[in-house]
């Protein structure tokens, strides 16, 4: 009985909600009733969405009583942003819940969602605008070609008022990364409804100063990048390079932000979009830097330059674009065509060489070029200018050596970073045939039927043309004394193997002696480490890399990222230390990548195809050690029991535990090699117990000059295995790496010293033996069977 007098309130219900609606029209001043009116707005919006799923009534009921209006009439009486923030977000939540395209319908017709955005918020301080704009998305993701007209307002036939769109276009510029990307995700949305008056509004002023001001602000973004890379230059680290990552991950966000922009299709939108990268971004980064226009000391370096176009032409893309890029790029090699068929005005190869002769030389960015029917059109200037009318003949006239001068420069970084550019141009499926085969990657027979001789064209392919000089270049990067970091050796070779495939994968006599040599000196660095203090990491190391050395080389051009542009820009000093074993470590796998490339640059070379896996003899069973059970190495570890054969008895020193009389046992077991520290059982006279364990590599084993009972023995206390997730890759530089470590070991008299020593070296010896007869065959073959290794 007393249950039915305390029945439960069924908040979802029709009755339940009319309540809730008639407590909110009750309320006249808001600031007095902050709590309350915050709980009603959110039971109203759990119930509408409840309602507009499972009870069509209520949604009746919210249009009944133009629940929306009240929203409306809560935000003009309120003083403060403690209702204005939830009822943005419930009102969001209600939005984006609904799925009745009629419920959708009704909320954006009436003009209450145009108020509510047009409404004077106070967005100083707090946290109002990540409510206000995440209301705004809510909004666009639900509107279509039959809603969008609810929320413009139109006179004759034009859009005059867009509040959702000019509203969220104030927030572009946020600080906040999150509200940029709403504002992001939301103009797409309304570029994506394909409505044509909509269009129009936003391709014309005011609106359209939309897509100058992100080019403005891609723009200071490849400034502030390019200040990071001249002030980093040399020096690289593991967080300089997470500082470049960061800065070109913004930049790269941009650029998708625009493709997304050109993916919807539309002419007007894709023009304005297009028009503004390239008066506003392209041409002042490409003219100057290939001195078709003065350079008024703000532009950006070389490096960044090369890095941004190559990045533009790989995310963006597009016909006008990317031809645009390749007609400034390629400007010299069509000049010294220029009279070559002086009389047909029409043939296709001169309406790209007119189109950069009539951009603007102006030093200002609001001249540049116009885009009619999908092709660039400069604004006139006089034929006679001096920064454009000079023709490039056969010698190359330094200052307009335009790519040339970067691809022939001695700068290492340069070379590649113009070679990158090239491959780019010539790989995008956008680039015109004529203009890819003036570059000569796509194709050696491309551009034989337009209106210029194939001889002509032919002459001028840079990569024809070039060649030996462009492979010269490259090679002697290689071969370059002393040793560049292994990160612009790994690649030169990849444009070594891309290009070799041009050129049919010969080298004439003088290049290949360079190469040659390059391969002698790299085989010679890869036998120096077989004496170094991590020889028996080698193997290890050469099957573990060979795989991605070898994906790395087949990897194409347009999957490439430049960003090693940068990190070969910060990164051309090798760092190294001798007496740390860390660094030690990083030279040996540096040195087998490199010798790697080269095992496989040769191959390429002489048969013509990558190796699949190295040529290595199989591992033998080796004879076991004089001193103790060869299967007791394979065993052995700490606190384990061994015996103690003819293990030397010494003493040593720990800090914890004084000093102790030991055992010591080297032992080398095929490619594997330990020196145990032993303290003999209490009870069995004949056994030890393992109290510890280095590797016999890198021990350089010492005696003291001034107590020749005294052995020195290194010991490494860098462990790859433990570290091999901060090892990889070219940069690992933030390792706190440990002080060296080093054992004493004291012994009854100098002579006994001196036998440890040698029992020491000798186990070592058999070791380095055993790497040197597994990695014979490497070493000692020859792809094309001559004596020396060598390609002929």
């Amino acid at each position: 009985m007393w249950r039915s007098l305390w029945r439960s309130i069924d908040r979802f219900s029709l009755q339940h909600f009319k309540y809730v609606i008639n407590e909110l029209r009750g309320i006249k001043i808001v600031d007095k009733h902050n709590s309350l009116v915050v709980d009603l707005l959110q039971s109203i919006a759990e119930i509408v969405t409840y309602g507009d799923r499972q009870d069509p009534l209520i949604f009746e009921c919210f249009m009944e009583y133009q629940v929306l209006a009240e929203f409306v009439r809560v935000l003009k009486i309120s003083r403060n942003s403690r209702i204005e923030a939830p009822l943005l977000q419930y009102l969001s939540i209600m939005i984006q819940n609904m799925d009745s395209e009629h419920a959708i319908y009704y909320c954006l017709s009436n003009g209450y969602i145009n108020s509510i955005i047009a409404h004077q918020y106070n967005f100083d301080g707090g946290d109002l605008a990540p409510y206000y704009i995440s209301f705004l998305r809510a909004v666009s993701s639900k509107i279509n070609r039959d809603t969008l007209c609810l929320l413009v307002r139109v006179h004759a036939d034009v859009v005059v008022s867009f509040p959702l769109y000019s509203e969220a276009l104030k927030f572009a510029q946020h600080g906040e990364k999150m509200i940029q990307t709403a504002v992001r995700a939301l103009t797409l949305n309304i570029y994506n409804v394909s409505d044509d008056m909509v269009y129009q509004f936003v391709s014309i002023p005011p609106a359209s100063k939309y897509f100058s001001d992100l080019v403005h602000s891609l723009k200071e973004q490849c400034v502030h990048l390019d200040s990071l890379v001249l002030a980093t230059e040399g020096a690289c680290t593991d967080q300089i390079r997470k500082e470049l990552l960061l800065e070109t991950d913004k930049i790269v966000d941009d650029l998708y932000y625009f493709k997304d922009i050109l993916s919807v299709g539309e002419s007007r939108l894709s023009e304005v979009v297009t028009q503004n990268l390239l008066n506003l971004f392209v041409f002042p980064i490409l003219l100057p830097l290939l001195k078709l226009r003065r350079n008024d000391g703000s532009n950006l370096s070389a490096i960044t330059s090369l890095y941004i176009v190559s990045r533009l032409l790989q995310v963006v893309g597009g016909k006008t674009i990317v031809n645009a890029v390749a007609e400034i790029v390629l400007y010299p090699f069509m000049s010294s065509l220029r009279y070559a068929s002086e009389g047909d005005a029409n043939n296709l190869f001169f309406n790209h060489l007119n189109n950069v002769e009539k951009l603007g030389c102006s030093d200002s960015e609001s001249e540049g070029g116009e885009i009619i029917n999908g092709h660039l059109i400069g604004k006139p200037v006089s034929s006679h200018s001096p920064s454009i009318n000079c023709s490039v003949d056969d010698s190359l006239c330094r200052e307009r050596g335009g790519i040339l001068a970067f691809i022939l420069s001695e700068n290492h970084c340069l070379l590649l970073a113009s070679l990158f550019l090239l491959f780019t141009l010539a790989g995008s499926k956008d680039v015109e045939q004529i203009l890819a085969s003036m570059i000569g990657l796509s194709g050696m027979q491309c551009g034989m039927d337009h209106d210029i001789s194939a001889s002509q064209v032919v002459d001028k392919i840079i990569f024809v043309k070039f060649m030996p000089q462009i492979l010269n270049s490259l090679l002697k990067v290689l071969a370059s004394e002393p040793l560049i970091p292994v990160q612009i050796q790994w690649h030169t070779v990849w444009f070594l193997q891309k290009l070799l495939v041009l050129q049919g994968k010969k080298l004439d006599d003088q290049n290949l002696q360079i190469f040659n040599t390059s391969y002698e000196q790299s085989s010679e660095r890869f036998k120096k480490e077989l004496d170094g203090c991590w020889f028996d990491y080698i193997l290890d190391t050469l099957r573990n890399e060979w795989t991605s050395c070898k994906a790395a080389l087949e990897k194409p051009s347009q999957s490439k990222d430049p960003f090693f542009i940068l990190e070969l820009a910060v990164c051309q000093k090798i760092t190294d230390d001798a007496t740390s074993a860390y660094f030690s470590w990083q030279r040996m796998v540096d040195t087998v990548k490199v010798f790697i490339l080269h095992l496989q640059l040769k191959a390429f070379i002489c048969k013509g195809e990558l190796l699949e896996k190295p040529l290595l003899a199989p591992l033998s069973s080796p004879a076991g050690s004089g001193r103790t059970h060869a299967s007791d190495l394979s065993s052995a570890s700490f606190g384990s029991e061994i015996s103690l054969g003819s293990g030397i008895p010494c003493r040593i020193a720990f800090s914890n535990a004084g000093i102790r009389d030991i055992y010591m046992i080297p032992l080398a077991r095929g490619t594997s090699g330990k020196l145990l520290l032993v303290e003999k059982h209490p009870f069995r006279s004949q056994q030890g117990v393992i109290i510890a364990i280095t590797p016999l590599a890198g021990l350089s084993p010492k005696i003291d000059e001034d107590h020749p009972t005294w052995l020195h023995l290194r010991i490494r206390e860098f462990d790859p295995r433990l570290n091999a997730s901060k090892t990889k890759g070219y940069n690992a530089k933030g390792l706190n790496h440990a002080a060296e470590g080093r054992w004493t070991l004291g012994f009854p008299n100098a002579k006994a010293c001196e036998a440890a020593r040698l029992s020491i070296l000798e186990e070592i010896n058999k070791q380095k033996s055993s790497v040197r007869s597994t990695l014979a065959p490497l070493l000692q073959d020859n792809s094309d069977g001559s004596d020396e290794g060598s390609c002929r």
